[in-house]
């Protein structure tokens, strides 16, 4: 191999590490917003049943107090 050859085969290896830098480096912010939306997506899931069991004894205390009223068909 000519040393021109050589050194055109070294630039294009520097050229492909920093490419492979940079992926690298763009990798992990992906992985740490993924890391963010996984704990936002928990934070949601416990808001959301949270929510429902408050409502599911809102609907028990009502439905107790209809029938104290006898305001229930049933």
């Amino acid at each position: 191999m000519t040393a021109e050859i050589e050194s055109l085969v070294l630039e294009h290896l520097r050229a492909i590490r920093g490419d492979v830098a940079d992926i690298k480096d763009r990798m992990a912010s992906v992985e740490l917003n993924l890391a963010t939306l996984g704990q936002q997506v928990g934070a949601l899931t416990t808001a959301v049943y949270s929510g429902k069991s408050d409502i599911d004894g809102l609907r028990r205390h009502v439905e107790r107090i209809e029938r104290r009223l006898e305001l229930t068909e049933g």
